[in-house]
């Protein structure tokens, strides 16, 4: 283990000083918003950026209820615990649906049945975990049968493409994260987005009533913000992430360490006009940086594809994925959990998605009903994720190939 240097395990973005003061000072009539820069990127009729992902995905469900009097959501069953609490908070209910075995897409015939069984379904949930879009065709095709919403969770998936298209423009609805390692990133925020005309309305009012301004946690996420462009750096990121992650372990509390033990209080309000330049800012690099992180990815998968007890989950071939990270799947559980802790304590960005099947987590007991899950609950237990960061060189990247082939002998 290393507090000299530690790589950040998702290809979050460093934000750049230049970028913030560039930020400051009052907008004038011609410069460009963040909203429909992004909206016209999406091919969109409408985005509303807010304080977080999570605000997002609850804007739209706010949305929702004024035009459908159907009240359950569909969710994955490997998915961030975020998911269910905004849609409990919403006053909705949750249905799980497995995934499918070794990938993220869902068990399709097991989604059919659960659309086929239920009236009250009013919306499927699509995570692109991993920048990995899901077969939107197939999904497409189970909605439209019984009139169900898509939205889409495009948290990982930022400019993602599938079918020449730009995941977040493939449902209904969708949203994005601009959280801390997330790509471009406000230090925390999201945006809702439509790209149905007839549904902009709806949003809008939702935004409009439950959206108030916070400026005193808008200038504490300025402040973090700096924090972020002086710690989120391999020579300040042990500190930051490994630190906590080491202390929380020691507290025995494993998911405050992985930072998924969340509240269902969680903050909704809008954000400032200068975190939105901010974005703007660094909008101009997104399609830069994911080839950058595509050729990382491209690496592990040369060389990581043909081990016998390794399997990568990768894109379809009609996808092109963004790559925040590759996640691995160890053939042998006991042995991902015995090599764990030196993949992870070796400072080159080795990481988990989520710890569990959502179903699984004691905390949203009572918010998610129980569920059998095993391909959930096998993907959990035997997956690993390698980092495509900016900070990894390629001398890091041989050194992550060559460690986890070490590990696995």
């Amino acid at each position: 283990m290393s507090i000299i240097r530690e790589i950040p395990p998702t290809a979050g973005w460093p934000v750049n000083l230049g970028d913030i003061i560039a930020s400051y000072g009052k907008s004038r009539k011609f410069d460009p918003d963040f909203e429909a820069v992004f909206s016209a990127y999406l091919g969109a009729m409408y985005s509303k950026a807010v304080n977080s992902g999570t605000a997002a995905f609850f804007l739209i469900l706010e949305a929702l209820k004024l035009l459908s009097l159907r009240r359950t959501v569909i969710i994955p069953s490997f998915v961030c615990p975020l998911v269910p609490l905004a849609i409990n908070r919403a006053g909705l209910k949750i249905e799980v649906c497995d995934i499918a075995p070794d990938r993220f897409d869902f068990d399709y015939a097991l989604l059919e049945k659960a659309c086929s069984d239920n009236t009250d379904i009013l919306a499927i949930t699509v995570a692109h975990i991993a920048g990995l879009p899901l077969d939107m065709e197939r999904i497409k095709a189970i909605a439209s049968r019984y009139g169900i919403f898509i939205i889409e969770d495009c948290a990982q998936s930022m400019g993602a493409v599938y079918q020449g298209i730009q995941s977040g423009s493939l449902g209904d609805f969708s949203f994005f994260s601009l959280c801390r390692g997330k790509g471009m990133t406000l230090y925390e925020g999201g945006i809702a987005v439509t790209r149905r005309d007839k549904f902009v309305q709806a949003l809008d009012d939702a935004f409009r009533n439950l959206f108030n301004e916070n400026k005193f946690n808008e200038a504490l996420k300025i402040f973090e913000i700096f924090g972020y462009w002086a710690f989120y750096r391999p020579m300040g990121f042990w500190y930051i992430f490994r630190l906590p992650n080491i202390y929380w372990r020691l507290r025995g509390r494993p998911l405050k360490a992985m930072i998924e033990e969340f509240s269902p209080d969680f903050e909704v309000h809008r954000i400032s006009d200068f975190r939105k330049k901010l974005a703007l800012q660094q909008f101009g690099r997104l399609e830069e940086n994911i080839r950058r992180q595509r050729t990382k990815a491209r690496f592990y998968i040369d060389r990581l594809s043909r081990l016998n007890n390794v399997k990568l989950i990768t894109e379809l071939p009609e996808s092109i994925s963004n790559y925040p990270f590759i996640t691995c799947l160890i053939e042998d559980a006991v042995k991902r959990d015995k090599i764990l802790p030196k993949l992870e304590s070796s400072g080159l960005g080795f990481s988990r998605i989520y710890a569990k099947p959502v179903c699984d987590y004691d905390y949203l007991r009572g918010i998610v009903p129980v569920r059998d899950c095993p391909n959930a609950r096998s993907i959990a237990m035997r997956h690993i994720t390698l980092s495509t960061s900016v900070f990894l060189s390629d001398k890091d990247l041989v050194s992550v190939v060559e460690l986890l082939k070490l590990c696995l002998r």
